[in-house]
């Protein structure tokens, strides 16, 4: 196994963000990791990543212990953080550089992989502007191609999406696929279920610190009369008729969007 979570647990002060959680993936599997906000993903990747200890259990990547080799754990992991902080004073061909020899990568070998992301990410004519001038897609697509860099074994992507533009987020979810076809795995968290549904094979649900669900896709759409990932996650997660919400919420702005003329008219015909 590429993962193994065996019983982890973990809390902040008297909070539990993790119960007794078991994760396991194997070589070639993507796996979604999905909750709600305050479910416990966050607090899992970090301990996965080796940059948080558990308060009980283990955890082995690529066979290493996370707690006692670290480091071993994190120069097999390739890492889009849900929100990071770049170095805005670099470029990006001087911010590859930089991840690529913190993995010791061989210096021509460095060059060719960054010479070839930053053409296929679309970045070529900006590999010496600096990243304050980058947008928010544009930063991202750095923090993509960089965690890739060192060809981990172990990729964890976390909102990986954010900020991308439709082709670039058609490029990543082509190259997730390849990934895993090459027997690397991939640990996908996010909150568009839709997008999970079409790149995971295996989908973990979590609430409250607990799995709720652990399955293939196919076991996990079971669980809900809708036949969907999105219905298994509204079912087990929550008890909220989201329908009626939305129905009550539209109400609430009145029964037609004349109103809307109406108050702009009254505020243009004031002196």
């Amino acid at each position: 196994m590429i993962i193994e979570l065996e019983n982890v647990s973990k809390s902040y002060g008297p909070k539990p963000a993790l119960r007794g959680v078991s994760v396991a993936a194997a070589p070639g599997e993507v796996l979604g990791y999905l909750g709600p906000n305050g479910a416990g993903k966050t607090t899992t990747v970090k301990i996965l990543s080796a940059t948080l200890r558990p308060d009980a259990g283990r955890v082995t990547v690529c066979g290493l212990d996370a707690a006692s080799d670290p480091v071993g754990v994190k120069s097999r992991i390739g890492y889009v953080p849900e929100v990071a902080a770049l170095y805005e004073s670099m470029t990006p061909t001087e911010y590859g550089r930089f991840v690529g020899r913190l993995h010791r990568l061989d210096e021509a070998l460095l060059e060719r992989r960054l010479d070839t992301s930053l053409e296929i990410f679309g970045l070529g004519p900006n590999r010496h502007d600096l990243m304050a001038t980058f947008s928010k897609g544009m930063k991202q697509k750095v923090l993509i191609f960089t965690a890739l860099l060192h060809n981990p074994p172990l990729v964890i992507l976390d909102e990986p999406l954010n900020g991308l533009d439709a082709n670039a987020a058609l490029l990543l979810k082509d190259i997730i696929a390849r990934l895993a076809a090459r027997g690397r795995t991939v640990f996908y968290c996010s909150h568009l279920l839709d997008v999970v549904e079409k790149v995971c094979d295996r989908v973990i649900i979590l609430k409250e610190g607990r799995v709720l669900a652990d399955g293939t896709v196919d076991d996990v759409r079971a669980l809900s009369e809708s036949g969907s990932i999105e219905g298994a996650f509204s079912d087990l997660t929550s008890n909220t008729d989201w329908g009626g919400l939305a129905e009550e919420f539209v109400d609430s702005l009145g029964d037609s969007a004349d109103s809307l003329g109406d108050s702009l008219g009254g505020i243009e015909g004031r002196p």
